[in-house]
């Protein structure tokens, strides 16, 4: 049987180019809103811990989740994005940038506009929440843009990742409900649980394990191995959170102390689970071992909130 070619149809194929402006679902997804949780979190956890009631200003509480959420972190992806194209385009070649549907620099642009746009909503939270702002954007683009691109570093890397999306704006929500520096038991829960978000970001790179390879990227993963790398975030995940609750019985706030001790149980039973197939698990292991670690989180900030 002879197929006559729809000549109408060949010319608009013929005719259709390059994407020349992007998909606005795919700018959506190049923001990522599934990793908006943990700052949006941490911040709820710095207003917590402040000990001011969120009634007082809630207008701040409001501006500062939206700030750490779909602004800053939405930004630091659409950075990451752009700069890891080449890396996305062998993990991921789904992504909005790979694929085209967010075609030539948008990508850039997006991050670039959204840097300024952090910047100025950071301004209305008062000079504590803009310093805080400008650290997180600096730390947005070290993180993936050369020269510095920090993501290269399987240590550093992660590190500045936890501190940024856990420390940071959990200080930010406690400095801002409270005008002014937060206390000194703040900020040391604020540093352990940014410290331990270290091994929550090792474990998210298992997803990119064959591209970071090929492109010189030195994630735990590709250093240790899968094994080695799972153990070592494991352990960087616990210890911080051992730490606090040994600190929690030292202030005398007990009860959170071992509520925190079962979470953490919960969270090495699940660990164990890891261990059997890390390459495979590791996105599993999201689910119940972050959800346990970030609900330590709060009841820790609850507890601060009693010691004030």
């Amino acid at each position: 049987m002879t197929v006559t070619p729809d000549l109408h149809s060949l010319s608009r194929v013929a005719t259709v180019g390059p994407r020349r402006r992007p998909e606005p679902a795919a700018l959506f997804a190049l923001l990522k809103p599934v990793t908006w949780f943990p700052p949006m979190w941490a911040y709820l956890c710095g207003v917590v811990s402040s000990g001011v009631s969120p009634l007082h200003a809630p207008w701040l509480v409001g501006l500062g989740v939206l700030l750490a959420g779909p602004i800053v972190c939405g930004m630091s992806q659409a950075a990451n994005d752009w700069c890891d194209r080449h890396v996305d385009a062998i993990n991921e070649p789904h992504r909005p940038i790979p694929s085209g549907r967010v075609p030539g620099r948008w990508g850039l642009w997006v991050a670039l506009a959204m840097s300024g746009l952090a910047l100025v909503v950071g301004w209305q939270l008062g000079p504590w929440g803009f310093g805080a702002t400008v650290v997180g954007v600096l730390a947005a683009w070290a993180y993936s843009a050369e020269p510095v691109r920090l993501k290269r570093s399987g240590w550093w890397g992660p590190g500045l990742v936890g501190l940024s999306y856990e420390s940071l704006p959990w200080f930010t929500g406690a400095a801002v409900l409270a005008t002014g520096a937060p206390r000194f038991e703040v900020v040391i829960v604020a540093l352990l649980y940014g410290l331990g978000a270290h091994g929550i970001m090792t474990l998210n790179d298992f997803k990119a394990l064959e591209g970071d390879r090929q492109t010189g990227v030195r994630s735990l993963p590709v250093v240790l191995g899968p094994e080695r790398a799972a153990r070592v975030a494991s352990w960087g995940m616990a210890l911080p959170q051992v730490a606090v609750i040994l600190l929690l019985f030292a202030w005398g706030a007990p009860w959170h102390a071992w509520f925190i001790t079962i979470a953490l149980f919960l969270q090495v039973a699940a660990m164990q689970r890891l261990m059997t197939d890390p390459r495979r698990l590791a996105p599993w292991f999201q689910g119940p071992g972050v959800g346990l670690y970030v609900a330590g989180m709060m009841i820790a900030a609850f507890a601060l909130r009693g010691l004030g």
